[in-house]
């Protein structure tokens, strides 16, 4: 597909086509860094995969899991979880980061809030995250959606909580947060996925600060609802940044943070910068708590659902594993872009 020509509604656009028209032009990887030892995936009894996989495909439903090829797949699904990706499986944003594809979504499906609910209601899950793509080409950016899917699953699931997981809603966050008030979640994240250095780069369409805006006005609205915040690191950003942006997310009401290593989805992906070792890691995590934070999960395989449930009770991120003594200095390894 040519650069300037505009995608056919329900085409999807991957790779090279998807990144081919943002500001800050991604150089295809020539060879893939080597993993090191702190980065691995656990593996997951491949029946109870299967079985998440069946059930989503007779509901014609999509999973960020899937579409966003998420490394800790094998062990949600294989432990009966899953991340509800609403609204199609076309996103109208060009992050280089992000394996989901991009294009002209699809008209939304009017039963896919109950299609959802009755999913959950299947599974017999106590916790939910639900998440989707971005929507640009709606008027409240998809915000009557995630209410019809809340108020779904509450219906065949009152005990399940729900996190929604959710766009920034650039030039429609007023109405979509008075939409969100009519029945809110039980937590609610939207991830600032990297520092503002990096925002042109990483996430054209976006801002930083409207981002942060987004978490402490709906904080405003819904005072007793916490918020939620996830970022990668490796992409570029420094550790002084980080603890920057740690403070920026105290500032602005945030109670649980998720930080996790990027990794490239592919070649024609943005580029890794460093694999971050699991001692920087634990140096945010402790600036977290000393802020405050309800809960940080800080480590290399964390991601914004990770165990969603399980950071939301309190537990500790769950230990990084390694081959490497950990006592001894590891060099950070450096990627040249």
């Amino acid at each position: 597909m040519s650069e300037n020509r505009k995608p056919e509604q329900g085409v999807k656009l991957r790779g090279a086509e998807k990144v081919a028209r943002i500001p800050v032009k991604v150089i295809p990887t020539v060879e893939t860094p080597r993993k090191p030892d702190w980065i691995r995936v656990k593996m997951a009894a491949p029946d109870e995969v299967q079985r998440i996989k069946t059930t989503l495909r007779a509901q014609k439903l999509h999973t960020v899991c899937e579409e966003a090829a998420c490394p800790n797949l094998p062990e949600c699904f294989g432990g009966g979880t899953a991340t509800f990706m609403i609204m199609g499986d076309i996103c109208t944003r060009r992050c280089p980061f992000c394996d989901v594809a991009h294009g002209r979504p699809n008209a939304l499906d009017p039963d896919e809030p109950r299609h959802m609910a009755e999913t959950i209601a299947n599974l017999g899950l106590k916790y939910a995250v639900i998440t989707s793509v971005d929507r640009d080409d709606l008027m409240d950016g998809g915000a009557q959606h995630f209410v019809d899917c809340i108020k779904e699953a509450r219906s065949l699931s009152p005990k399940t909580l729900l996190e929604i997981l959710v766009p920034d809603f650039r030039g429609r966050m007023d109405i979509a947060l008075r939409i969100m008030t009519e029945c809110p979640p039980d937590v609610f994240n939207h991830n600032i996925e990297t520092v503002p250095r990096l925002y042109k780069a990483m996430r054209p369409g976006s801002d930083y600060q409207h981002s942060l805006n987004l978490l402490k006005m709906f904080k405003e609205y819904c005072p007793d609802v916490p918020t939620k915040c996830g970022l990668m690191v490796g992409i570029g950003e420094t550790e002084e940044e980080v603890i920057a942006l740690l403070d920026d997310l105290h500032a602005h009401g945030v109670d649980y943070v998720t930080i996790g290593q990027y990794l490239q989805p592919s070649k024609e992906h943005a580029p890794i910068d460093r694999f971050v070792t699991p001692e920087e890691f634990e140096r945010y995590t402790e600036h977290g708590q000393k802020l405050g934070f309800r809960n940080i999960w800080a480590a290399p395989m964390v991601r914004s659902s990770y165990f969603a449930d399980r950071q939301y009770y309190g537990e500790p991120v769950p230990a990084v594993r390694r081959k490497t003594d950990p006592a001894k200095k590891i060099a950070v390894q450096t990627i040249e872009a």
